[in-house]
Order: structure tokens, then sequence, then C-alpha cells
């Protein structure tokens, strides 16, 4: 048998990210279809790019569907009968996109009740989260521009100051993530409830304060499918992404091989951190990742999606699993 590698992009042909999911359009190079009689399918604003290499089973392993000319969506799919063991997914961009409506504003609610005179526009927290977990964000930006006069001056008291700015950011933010503020990406659950409806093991492994994580899974997915995943987050790690700690740690946790996972993320940071640990990896563009580069991803897209404008599901997944199992 012959080996697939599959890895598919969306590049939203306008700077708007606001409507990352709405919206589709694609158009398949011509050296993906050398052996196919038919031409690419075309969508409206979008643009995806499958690279693999060909082989006389790789063109029928792979199915995209068109679906209805109202909503203009592809879904990739798979004819493959391997499932991942695991299905890892960061939490702040993917399950939730929760960075310039939901944690910068806790971060700057936070600044503003302890009259530290700091507020990130989106811009700066932009650049921000390229440095992973929040206590290493604000601790680093003091660094660079200068600590408040009433922060303490000694290292060990700043890190005490950095700990209680992040637990009352945290309580700010939890009281969004309660009041369903801030919904769920499309198609987040719908590919969680394949995953457990098949066996497969679910985490969520992030850089953010695991309290957080847990009110986002909990409010957000329901306490049936909370009980069901696993999470890893916070100082759970003593390295954040891009190390690969957090999800070596997965992987042991649940008793799987890195090799038999696959992560979702939204960001470099953590689709490095993926890659590190041996895992394949999915992006789903966010808001504040959407022009980054993902050129080592398994398969990039905008969103999951839910039908009819569903972009993937758990068999494609699998799909980009079948190489390592074939020979």
């Amino acid at each position: 048998m012959s080996s697939t590698a599959i890895a598919a992009s969306f590049s939203p042909t306008s700077s708007s990210t606001a409507s990352l999911c709405s919206r589709t359009k694609a158009s398949v190079p011509s050296t993906l279809w050398r052996n196919a009689r038919n031409p690419p399918c075309s969508f409206l604003g979008r643009r995806i790019s499958i690279k693999r290499s060909v082989s006389s089973r790789s063109t029928s392993q792979l199915t995209e569907d068109r679906k209805s000319s109202k909503t203009g969506a592809t879904r990739c799919s798979s004819a493959s009968s391997v499932v991942p063991s695991a299905l890892l997914f960061d939490c702040d961009g993917v399950l939730v996109d929760t960075e310039k409506d939901g944690h910068r504003i806790s971060f700057n609610d936070t600044f503003a009740e302890k009259e530290l005179g700091v507020s990130w526009d989106v811009d700066l927290y932009g650049e921000l989260l390229k440095i992973g977990g929040g206590k290493e964000r604000m601790t680093a930006y003091f660094n660079k521009t200068g600590w408040p006069e009433n922060a303490p001056k000694s290292e060990e008291e700043r890190k005490s100051f950095i700990a209680s700015l992040h637990k009352r950011k945290t309580e700010l933010f939890m009281a969004l993530i309660e009041k369903k503020l801030l919904p769920l990406r499309p198609g987040v659950a719908k590919l969680i409830d394949q995953a457990l409806a098949k066996g497969v093991k679910v985490a969520v492994c992030s850089t953010s304060n695991e309290k957080a994580v847990s009110a986002i899974v909990s409010f957000l997915l329901g306490p049936d499918r909370a009980e069901k995943i696993q999470i890893f987050a916070g100082d759970v790690v003593p390295r954040k992404k891009p190390d690969p700690a957090i999800y070596v740690l997965a992987a042991s946790t649940l008793g799987v091989e890195p090799s038999s996972c696959v992560v979702i993320e939204d960001s470099g940071i953590g689709l490095a951190a993926a890659k590190a640990a041996g895992m394949t990896c999915i992006v789903t563009k966010s808001g504040y990742t959407a022009d980054e580069d993902f050129k080592n991803a398994d398969a990039v897209f905008d969103c999951i999606g839910d039908p009819p404008e569903e972009r993937f599901d758990l068999a494609f997944c699998g799909s980009l699993l079948e190489k390592q199992y074939v020979s």
C-alpha cells in the first residue's frame, strides 16, 4: 500500500477575520488532480490547497463533497478506518475565540482596578500573544516597558504581584464565560461528540489558567461532555508552548502514543508545541492568528464547521494518521 500526506489550507482573500467562518471558496491546484478526471471545486471567498504524495489510492481516499450552492461550503472527509487514539484541543482560539474580547478585556479591567495605568489595545495584545501564558505575558511586558509605580521592587515580590493580578483576571474572565457571552466556535461540539462516540480520548491542553479552561469546558460544552474530557492547563508543566511539555504530558497521562494523537491548534506556538511532541496537528485559524505561517501544519482550515458548512470531521483526522500505519 502507499501512503498519503494531506495538508489543506484556507487563506482569506480579505484582511477581515470577523467572517473567517461565514463564507468559503476553494480552488484546488491542478497538480493535485493530475490523475483525476473531474476539475476541482470552486467556492466563494476562500482558497483551499491540498498537498499530498499522489498515489494510486490517494485521490479516492479524500472526499470533498460540495454542499448546497446556497452555502458554498466544502467538507473534507475520508474513507479511512483509522481513528486517533486521542484528540487534543487547545482552548483559547480553538474552543472559543476568547482573546480579543475575553482575556484582553479581563486583563485591562484588572489593570484598571489596581490603578496600574496600563491598557492593552487590540494590536498590542496580538503581539503579546506570542508569549505563552498570562503571567509570563504580563512579566515580559512590564520588564520591557517598566513596572508600575505601585508594583513591588524585589523579584520575589513581583512574582506574587503578578500571580495576584492573574488570579483576579481569571475571576473576571470566568464571569464572562459563566454568562455565556463568548460562544463555542463552529464545529467544536460536533467533533468532540464524534470522537467520544468512537471511544477516542479527548483532552484540552492550554497555557491558560486551569480554572478558566475548566469553566469554558463545563459551561460551554456542558457537564456531560466535561466529565469525559481531561484538562491539562496553566502551570501543570514548567514550560509553556511552544515547548511540547504539555502535549507530552497529555499523551503520557492518557496512555497513548504521541504519533496516534491529533491536535487542534490555532497559533504558531501551539503548532510548534504539537509537532515537537511528535503529533499530527490541524490548525483552525482564529481572529488573531489568521496571518500566521502554518506551513508545518498537517492541515489548515478557517474553522471546524457545523453542517451544512462543515470543513472536516473525525474521519478526516484519521486520514491524516493513516500514512503512519500503511507501508
